[in-house]
């Protein structure tokens, strides 16, 4: 039985490489998101072992707010100078030095624009000279006032040479320094991990990172002969007190791999899940074709069973079959999974600038591969396998095929499923549970919901594909091709229901994002009044900033009512983390915005209702804050505001701004008196930022088209990841139609017989494959439309109040699944045209 298994398999090429085509792709998705997320690792390992290499131990004071590496960089607590000198001290210390390593130092280039960074942070620090890891590549160190070093990277990537006049912002408006050197690092590296870095003397680095003299942001001390890093570390602990961090540098590198790897574990989860969503449309691939392969090898398998062979035989002949196909394409998919992962991890390397780690093969990449592979075909083959197994022994003597049963059991079943698959997202998105049980119910939620559609589709796919093949019954290959569409409801169903599954998401994902979209400009439209606003593009963990007198200066104008800056941060609010707002004047503020509001005291916040409502905060309450800098304060509700007519949840007064992690506003709103035109005053504002280049002016219609625009890259993204599920489903298509047309040989050579010609069997086949496609986007297209209304309507207290149906990308979506059924039906319509017709009638 086995041997008759194996040469059936290697008779059949075609339907090997077509079956394990889409377990291929799905693998590779899988064992990929494996390699990239291990070789980043060890790619980040080795940094951050350099970067801390020439370490022994690092002091720093607790950071007031603690950050994770999703949030942003963590703001360094100062640490006085008279630290240092107690460290000096301390028995077994060779040397210790204080150390500025401060984010937020960006350098304006030769083109006037400030240097931006996807990820690695830019340092502002102090001079202290090069160290055993660094090297001069040409001029010296800052030993003045107005003198800055940048490491070679910031250097090329501003197209700096020593003697240069260079602007850099830092938390204070934009200072001009004289570039007097550039250093590298050993190996030939312009910088660790793609960080740009800009040295200033000690002084400068204190006022301009700090905000404060006589301050650090860490010491680095060095252990003195016969001393370990862990003996000192836990010496200096002693010594200073539980305020303080002490850790080794082994300790630094492995705390900051740890940080980066949450980051890069969410990656990873994102890949896996577009990966599951890909393995999930190539499950109705491998279903579809065993049914085929099935419903072809009736004659054989009959004669199997007249022969002797068992029930059980057939089914382990089936499931043998997908093993083996289960078993090439988890191999052909971990070789391709490791040559995308690679591409992947090379493509980040350098859009971060770092230096890659060797590409490695993980144990989770091979192991996922080969269960993957394995799980997917044997699942998807088991129901083929047992339809086989009912062959009766008398077919072998008959010209028969297994019998369609009648659809009532599985529509019922459908039904059943699809109803518990609404209920489970139904409470997921209505019900008040915790974070990952909602989770964990819309994502099942979804997947029972497509299941039950799936097997209610066969109920459908005979009306509609009736009606959509009408389209084309003004010829004789466009009547026969809508026949053979809807031929075989089953096979039809499961072909559609491929593609509908990725057409699915992306329609539900749309419908969320053109939905929010929308319901953002309302939102904007509605509450705010400012005619001109100043934002810059955030492009990395800071947000872009601009000089506070801006505001100031603006307000001079003439025809300006009112001009506020809007300042933003993480902070500790009764122990929890949250993001907070500040104002100069919160009065100006709401001036800005349409609304009142009296200007709030030192000890005074304003919150939003919502939040109010959220948190049971009642005005007259008080509640702490702590910020990145200074000490915790206790606030007291002055004003709740109604929701979402001002920015932010939680506004603080003016007099926090100083103890703020970033101290310059991150927005600024500009209302202008009735009758003013805008063209008349935004390009003064624009001139007055001429110093802050991270930001720009824009009237506020074209502000909310860049921020509406955000949701539309969103779209795209995704787009992108499904298009693997989407090509899956094509391929479920041309596979459908190739065993198709293997199965019909003898039809189709009939058909050439009485007159049909090459031309119209090839149009014959091709209309059967547009219908098919059209079906199986109308599918997704409704089932898409419905889930993201759903989702929609159980967001509406979060914002999203608009529903919007993108009929024109629903549109495109069918006349391109339409497009795909033309191109899937190519191969297997030409493989049909020129059947040889003696041949095709004999064949048996």
């Amino acid at each position: 039985m086995l041997r008759a298994t194996l040469k059936s398999l290697l008779a059949r090429k075609l339907r090997l490489i077509l079956s394990g085509l889409a377990v291929v792709l799905g693998v590779m998705f899988v064992s990929g998101s494996f390699v990239v997320t291990d070789t980043l690792n060890r790619t980040f390992d080795s940094i951050f072992a350099d970067a801390f290499a020439a370490t022994d131990v690092s002091v720093s004071a607790k950071p007031k707010v603690a950050v994770s590496e999703l949030d942003g960089e963590e703001v360094a607590a100062p640490l006085p100078a008279s630290a240092v000198e107690k460290i000096k001290t301390i028995s077994g210390v060779r040397a210790a030095t204080g150390r500025i390593d401060v984010d937020g130092a960006r350098v304006i280039g030769s083109d006037g624009k400030v240097l931006t960074s996807q990820g690695p942070p830019r340092l502002g620090e102090n001079w202290t000279g090069t160290d055993s890891l660094m090297e001069m590549r040409a001029g010296r160190g800052p030993s003045a006032a107005g003198e800055i070093a940048v490491n070679a990277n910031t250097a090329e990537l501003a197209g700096l040479t020593v003697g240069d006049k260079v602007g850099v912002l830092t938390m204070e408006p934009k200072k001009e320094f004289t570039l007097v050197g550039i250093w590298g690092y050993t190996g030939g590296r312009d910088s660790i991990g793609g960080v740009q870095e800009v040295a200033f003397t000690t002084p400068v680095a204190q006022k301009l990172m700090l905000g404060r003299a006589d301050a650090f942001s860490s010491v680095t001390v060095d252990a003195a002969d016969g001393v370990t890093p862990a003996q000192l570390r836990d010496r200096i602990a002693a010594a200073m007190g539980a305020e303080y961090q002490v850790r080794t540098g082994e300790q630094l590198a492995e705390e900051s791999a740890d940080s980066i790897q949450e980051g890069l574990a969410f990656f990873n989860q994102i890949l896996l899940g577009f990966a599951g969503v890909a393995l999930f449309v190539g499950i109705f691939l491998i279903l579809n074709t065993f049914s085929i392969i099935v419903a072809q090898r009736t004659k054989e398998l009959a004669l199997l069973r007249a022969m002797g062979a068992s029930r059980r035989q057939v089914i382990g002949s089936v499931l043998v079959e997908a093993v083996m196909i289960g078993l090439i394409a988890a191999v052909l998919g971990l070789a391709a999974g490791v040559g995308a992962g690679a591409g992947l991890a090379a493509l980040f390397s350098r859009f971060a600038d770092l230096t890659l780690a060797s590409i490695g093969v993980p144990p989770a990449a091979v192991i996922s591969a080969f269960v993957v592979g394995l799980l997917v075909t044997v699942v998807a083959a088991v129901l083929p396998a047992l339809r086989a197994s009912r062959i009766a022994p008398v077919a072998a003597m008959q010209e028969v095929s297994i019998p369609d049963r009648p659809l009532t059991r599985l529509s019922v079943f459908g039904g059943v499923v699809l109803a518990a698959g609404g209920a489970a997202l139904g409470t997921g998105l209505f019900a008040d549970l915790s974070g990952s049980a909602t989770l964990w119910l819309i994502l099942g939620g979804v997947l029972v919901s497509f299941i039950g559609v799936a097997l209610l589709t066969p109920l459908i796919s005979k009306p509609v594909i009736g009606l959509l093949g009408r389209l084309f019954s003004w010829s004789l290959p466009g009547r026969l091709g809508r026949l053979n569409s809807g031929r075989n409801p089953r096979r039809t169903a499961i072909t559609a229901a491929a593609l509908m599954v990725g057409i699915a998401l992306v329609t539900g994902v749309t419908v969320i994002m053109d939905s929010a979209k929308s319901s953002l400009k309302a939102q904007v439209e509605e509450s705010l009044k400012a005619q001109i606003l100043i934002s810059g593009d955030q492009n990395s963990s800071r947000p872009p900033t601009f000089d506070t007198a801006v505001i100031d200066k603006v307000t001079a104008i003439s025809g300006v009512r009112a001009a506020a800056g809007l300042w933003s941060d993480l902070a500790t609010v009764d122990g929890k983390q949250q993001y907070v707002t500040a104002a100069q004047d919160l009065s100006t503020l709401a001036e800005a915005f349409g609304t009142t509001a009296a200007t709030l005291t030192p000890g005074q916040i304003a919150v939003d209702a919502d939040a109010a409502e959220d948190k049971h905060w009642t005005a007259g309450q008080t509640v702490t804050v702590q910020t990145a800098r200074g000490d915790p304060h206790t606030y007291t509700i002055a004003n709740v505001f109604p929701a979402q007519s001002l920015p932010g949840n939680l506004i603080l007064p003016g007099s926090v701004i100083k103890d703020l992690g970033i101290v310059q506003p991150t927005m600024g709103f500009v209302r202008l008196d009735d009758g003013v035109a805008v063209s008349s005053v935004l390009p003064q504002v624009k001139q007055l930022l001429a110093d802050s280049p991270e930001v720009s002016a824009t009237d506020a219609a074209t502000f909310v088209d860049q921020q509406a625009a955000q949701f539309d890259q969103i779209i795209t993204m995704i787009q992108i990841l499904l298009g693997l599920a989407i090509l899956i489903a094509i391929l479920g298509v041309v596979n459908t139609l190739a065993l198709s047309v293997l199965e019909r040989t003898r039809e189709l050579g009939l058909l050439r017989a009485v007159g049909l010609g090459r031309a119209q069997t090839m149009r014959m086949i091709t209309v059967e494959a547009v219908v098919i496609s059209v079906f199986g986007a109308l599918l997704g297209v409704a089932v898409g439309a419905g889930m993201g209304t759903a989702v929609t309507r159980a967001l509406k207290n979060d914002g999203i109040t608009e529903l919007v149906l993108p009929w024109d990308r629903m549109g495109t979506y069918l006349v391109l699944a339409a497009l795909v059924g033309v191109i899937a039906a190519v191969v297997p319509a030409i493989r049909a045209a020129r059947l040889d017709v003696l041949g095709a009638i004999a064949h048996d």
